[in-house]
């Protein structure tokens, strides 16, 4: 579900969802506001989003790995390693 917070900055239609299609207007198609499961933008979105919070909260990205997280405070520090949408 990690995948469906993430908030698109680019445009995109889908197809209406078997199951959910209009029956006045089958042709229709859907805007999305966020990211679906399967859709190709959808790690990046999720990514961006969960990145902002980080640095916004005092982490710090290492130099060696984008995806490592660093957090220094006196002589406290905490590690946060994001794997595809999984935290360790």
């Amino acid at each position: 579900t990690a995948f469906l917070h993430g908030e698109l900055q680019e445009t995109v239609y889908m197809h209406q969802p078997v199951g959910y299609r209009d029956k006045d207007h089958p042709d229709y198609v859907c805007l999305l506001n966020k990211s679906l499961y399967g859709l190709k933008q959808a790690p990046r979105a999720w990514y961006k989003r969960f990145d902002d919070y980080m640095l916004s909260i005092g982490f710090t990205h290492s130099r060696m790995d984008n995806s490592l997280f660093i957090y220094r405070k006196g002589s406290d520090m905490a590690y946060l390693l994001l794997y595809v949408d999984d935290m360790l």
